[in-house]
């Protein structure tokens, strides 16, 4: 499975209509097919329009997982749509509508969708925001969200088999919180999924971390221009064996807990700096080139993947705290022939200017004001 001998087409959006979300009353922008920057201060709508554009790859917000609390306040509804084209010249319209106490609707060049899940891939997306300190800082939840996003932007059955997975775990959970003992066919039943569905899913996660490491390393190296070594590691019930025999030996213990303990769904990634922890050991910078170094390998995997095309990359607000080696890095490496098309916002326009000033390639600035945007 050598995903990096594949090569990859470029999609580009090209404009959006925004009406009504977060708190943009209203834009129609045109973008360049390389940069757009979107200077302001904080609060006035940047991350606002970054999360439109996120919305049209994964049909739902970055922050706000209630769809209906996008709506702007003393609004009835929102609208976004994308005009894309793909490098071929082929062009993709994407549509989403939401009405308060309605479903929302998803459509690609104007036929909707039966199921959402059908859309994930066809615009493949990767967000660096300061959010991305909870794959540090936070529990093993995130970490394994960091690798679904990935995997299921370009494996369709991976997805597929982490629903089922949920769906049994959560239907013997229920078992294990009976009073009266469980029916033993049915939670046997439940537990024959988990195994079934937990080692598909380990298989496609050790696959892509495996893959997924040197590339990380790599781009960790060139902003930190080689000063410290960092590692990943992927943790997983799956390895110690057999599954099916690891959930069941484990049943009288979750039945006075009340939950499933062991799984895939305690997967998690040891992250380290030097050897240790970096949770422990890392600088401000250090936490934040981690983390930057992961979603550019993210990137860089999964613009070689599936539809193999190059994602849209979104960078909100990611140079504070870094030193200008490491902001300069960073900016020749986006700059570079292997990223698309980039999405970027400041509240320093410094920073943009030191990044448009490197780059000889097209590029398009943006003033965003109380959710107002103008060129």
């Amino acid at each position: 499975m050598d995903y990096l001998l594949m090569e990859s087409q470029r999609m580009i959006l090209k404009k959006i209509s925004v009406l009504n979300y977060k708190n943009i009353a209203q834009a129609d922008l045109t973008f360049s097919p390389k940069m757009n920057c979107f200077i302001g201060r904080n609060g006035e709508g940047k991350t606002n329009m970054l999360d439109a554009v996120y919305f049209l790859s994964f049909c739902k917000s970055v922050s706000n997982a209630v769809d209906s609390q996008n709506i702007r306040h003393g609004e009835d509804f929102f609208m976004l749509q994308g005009e894309y084209e793909h490098e071929s010249g082929e062009a993709e319209e994407i549509y989403c509508g939401l009405k308060r106490r309605q479903k929302k609707r998803f459509k690609r060049n104007k036929k909707e969708y039966k199921r959402l899940s059908e859309h994930i891939g066809l615009v493949p997306l990767i967000l660096v925001s300061p959010g991305d300190a909870e794959l540090i800082s936070g529990g093993s939840e995130e970490r394994r969200r960091f690798m679904d996003m990935v995997i299921a932007q370009y494996d369709h059955e991976y997805l597929d088999a982490l629903v089922r997975y949920n769906k049994a775990l959560l239907q013997r959970n229920v078992l294990l919180k009976q009073e009266e003992e469980p029916d033993e066919e049915l939670i046997c039943l439940w537990e024959t999924v988990m195994a079934q569905e937990g080692m598909k899913i380990y298989a496609k996660r050790k696959a892509y971390v495996e893959e997924f490491i040197p590339v990380f390393q790599d781009f960790y190296g060139q902003i930190a221009n080689g000063k410290e070594q960092v590692g990943l590691s992927y943790v997983s019930h799956g390895q110690r064996g057999d599954l099916l025999a690891t959930i069941r030996n484990g049943r009288d213990k979750d039945r006075i807990m009340g939950y499933s303990l062991h799984g895939i769904h305690k997967d998690d990634l040891d992250m380290t700096l030097g050897g240790f922890p970096i949770k422990r050991e890392g600088s401000q910078g250090q936490n934040k080139t981690y983390l930057i170094a992961l979603k550019l390998a993210q990137f860089d995997f999964l613009r070689r993947t599936g539809s193999r095309t190059t994602p849209l990359l979104l960078l909100d607000d990611i140079f504070d705290k870094l030193d200008a080696g490491r902001v300069e890095q960073i900016v020749r490496l986006v700059s570079g022939e292997r990223f698309g098309q980039i999405f970027i916002t400041d509240t320093n326009r410094d920073h943009l200017d030191r990044i448009l000033e490197k780059t000889d390639k097209d590029y398009k600035l943006f003033y965003v004001e109380n959710g107002k945007i103008s060129v």
